[in-house]
């Protein structure tokens, strides 16, 4: 009997010529669960409610610009011989760690202007982050990408995974092992630790943790 394979479309729908992926969808989510979360440390922490609102802000634009920046660098082969692909984000490829870098930077930069410490902005973030990237990674997941060296299905079904992530590590030919889930686990593993643990910590520790 043959394999009958569920294939993920990484594109959700079209709106015209736009079209808006899975991976975008999946980003966006994850940056509105962590604003909640952090906006519930904020008012924990004493400080106004609109506190993250330029911070997030400009973190999540300019994180975005260093999300494709950073694909297109890791991607330049391809791209130098087709510039005109580099500005269409609407085909998508972008880079969870080229947005962490951007928003890092630009996260830093608002709390200098607005005079807020680095430090307690990290500490009030930082469970947010790697909770977005968690999410972030089933991004990966619809995109088909992301994904570590290959291994046989029967060593897929061995560790139990639902079918569907079992017949969307059918890449090309070949299974591969689910990096984007072993990744998002340790992420959301992270998360909890870090809520746990937050209120024992010195002042920067919650975000150096997160760091380490």
């Amino acid at each position: 009997m043959g394999i009958v394979f569920n294939y993920i479309d990484p594109v959700a729908f079209n709106l015209g010529p736009l079209s808006v992926r899975w991976y975008g969808i999946i980003i966006a989510v994850g940056i509105l669960l962590g604003y909640f979360v952090a906006q519930r440390a904020l008012v924990k922490a004493g400080l106004h409610k609109d506190t993250l609102v330029d911070i997030i802000f400009y973190s999540a634009l300019f994180g975005f610009i260093a999300a494709r920046i950073y694909f297109v660098i890791f991607q330049w082969p391809y791209y130098a011989e087709n510039p005109s692909e580099i500005i269409k984000i609407w085909h998508g490829g972008i880079a969870i760690h080229g947005g962490l870098i951007g928003g890092f930077i630009a996260g830093v930069i608002v709390c200098k202007v607005k005079n807020l410490n680095p430090f307690q902005i990290g500490d009030i973030v930082a469970p947010s982050i790697i909770l977005a990237q968690g999410i972030g990674r089933w991004g990966n997941f619809m995109n088909h990408e992301a994904h570590g060296g290959s291994v046989s299905r029967a060593f897929l079904e061995q560790l139990h995974l639902p079918n569907f992530i079992i017949e969307n590590m059918y890449i090309n030919g070949q299974y591969y092992h689910p990096t984007f889930l072993y990744e998002s686990i340790w992420d959301v593993a992270g998360f909890i630790i870090l809520v746990n643990i937050r209120k024992y910590l010195k002042l920067g520790e919650t975000f150096f943790f997160y760091l380490t």
